[in-house]
């Protein structure tokens, strides 16, 4: 697990359900000042409105805004685009931008994009992952949430998950939205779209989003120790009509982990079980390190682990929030639990000298 390239191009994803909202949210991004200095990655011009906004086009899929905001049609792949846009940056054909903005497809996974962006040879020394937002619109979302594997995905790999359409939604339907949100994805934050501001739920680093994570993972841990029985979600899969669980739950650890014996452990987890793990976000309290490190992880993806400042306590314990598709948590942290058992003996055989320790990078 490197860590991110030092001056990278955050990208922010911003992915949801057919109808839930996404493209109006984007319209408003574009007129923040704040973008003026952003690229967007989208489907078709048409399709955000964009005409009466441009002042130049400067090629079949490149257009310039009034506001200083770069437009690009995705055609092919992501990652195409991506590469155009930094070789054009590099040239100078087009203004300097400083964050991309990509919009997915209403049924696209998130992972794929994620995946690309983080281990394309070229992409990963200009570009990483600042964020997952993902639209969910009061009116629909709960049944979209129930009959489609897509919007659960797309919830699961969420940061910020952005409600939209609450002045289409009574309060108690909205308040039933909210409370599956957070049973699904305790650790994204919430944001109501009529409320917010662009700065609100576009993050500029991996280090500023992991500040944030500690509250989450109390929260998510606190919500798996006392709801338990209710902590879990059902959606069909598909035409499939088995009924698979969607569910979150919170690993909690007093002592130090050892670094080498966590990796291990996850990358096993994951190669075994990645489709079926949406999210893998935790603060760790790593052996030898007086900071907590984050981590986080969409299905077999693993970002760069993130130095955070400080801890908020004097506790120092580590927290790991899972989203699970039909897995038993009680077995993921039981293999855990054994990892860190061996890890305990590795760890009193280098406080004796013979061993070195191995911490995040």
């Amino acid at each position: 697990m490197s860590m991110q390239p030092a001056g990278a191009t955050p990208i922010n994803l911003l992915t949801g359900f057919l109808g839930s909202g996404k493209t109006t949210l984007l319209q408003r991004i574009l007129t923040d000042p704040a973008m003026a200095s952003a690229a967007v990655l989208i489907n078709e011009f048409g399709e955000v409105g964009l005409d009466h906004h441009l002042l130049d086009r400067i090629d079949d899929n490149v257009v310039l805004m009034k506001s200083g905001c770069i437009c690009c049609t995705v055609r092919g792949e992501i990652a195409d685009a991506l590469l155009g846009l930094h070789s054009q940056r590099a040239r100078g054909e087009i203004p300097w931008f400083d964050r991309v903005v990509i919009e997915t497809t209403g049924l696209a996974d998130p992972f794929p994009a994620l995946s690309t962006i983080q281990s394309h040879p070229v992409l990963r020394s200009h570009f990483a992952i600042a964020n997952v937002v993902t639209t969910v619109d009061a009116v629909n979302g709960q049944k979209q949430l129930a009959d489609r594997l897509e919007a659960v995905r797309q919830v699961g790999a969420a940061d910020v998950v952005v409600i939209t359409k609450t002045d289409l939604a009574d309060e108690a339907r909205t308040a039933d939205l909210r409370a599956a949100l957070t049973r699904l994805n305790p650790t994204a934050r919430q944001v109501v779209a009529t409320d917010a501001a662009s700065s609100d739920f576009i993050a500029s680093s991996a280090a500023l989003r992991a500040e944030g994570w500690d509250a989450a993972a109390r929260h998510a841990v606190d919500h798996a120790a006392h709801d338990h029985d209710h902590n879990h979600h059902h959606h069909h899969h598909n035409d499939d009509a088995a009924d698979a669980k969607v569910r979150s739950f919170a690993i909690t650890v007093d002592g130090p982990v050892d670094w080498t014996a966590f990796g291990i452990w996850l990358t096993m987890l994951l190669n075994r079980h990645g489709d079926r793990i949406f999210r893998v976000k935790g603060i760790l309290n790593i052996a030898g390190e007086d900071r907590p490190v984050a981590v986080h992880g969409v299905q077999r993806l693993v970002h760069a682990p993130v130095h955070m400042s400080a801890w908020p306590d004097a506790s120092r314990q580590s927290r790991i929030v899972f989203i699970v598709d039909d897995l038993d948590p009680a077995r993921i942290e039981a293999s855990f639990h054994v990892f860190n058992r061996l890890s305990e003996k590795v760890l009193s055989h280098r406080a004796s000298g013979c061993l070195e320790t191995a911490t995040p990078r």
